[in-house]
């Protein structure tokens, strides 16, 4: 039995749902992968508040993460300009989960990161912030 099929016999069938945008994953533009993942107008926030380095070593494995101090956020995206696919990573949320996340990315190259928060009602509120790859992670 699959872990979907496990959570949903268990009472959680909202776990066996969850299915991401593989198109948005493809997208070589901030703007568009901010569209395909739900998000309209962009505006720049300080309740978007950044931990990534200024500088990695090594782009296989750059540890970032995001905390946002918004109400009603809906979905978090980290997206780096210069990648070869510009999303890096996409978090569902509601306002039972706090916005404050930790992941590790691979770049390509030295980028501005963007950290994006799209509200409920599609506004796209973010921060971004140059990050200094001295060698690169994606095929590099």
């Amino acid at each position: 039995m699959t872990l979907a099929g496990l959570l949903v016999g268990a009472g959680y069938p909202q776990f066996s749902t969850a299915a991401y945008n593989k198109t948005s994953f493809e997208t070589k533009s901030i703007n568009e992968a901010i569209k395909m993942q739900g998000g309209g107008v962009i505006s720049e926030s300080k309740e978007v508040l950044i931990n990534a380095p200024d500088y990695a070593e090594n782009g296989a494995a750059v540890a970032m993460g995001v905390s946002i101090f918004l109400p009603d956020v809906r979905k978090i995206l980290i997206l780096i300009e210069k990648n070869p696919a510009t999303l890096a990573a996409s978090f569902q949320v509601s306002d039972v989960v706090e916005s404050n996340f930790s992941t590790r990315v691979k770049m390509s190259q030295t980028s501005d990161v963007y950290f994006v928060a799209i509200m409920s009602d599609g506004r796209a509120m973010y921060a971004k912030k140059e990050v200094k790859v001295t060698i690169g992670g994606c095929g590099a």
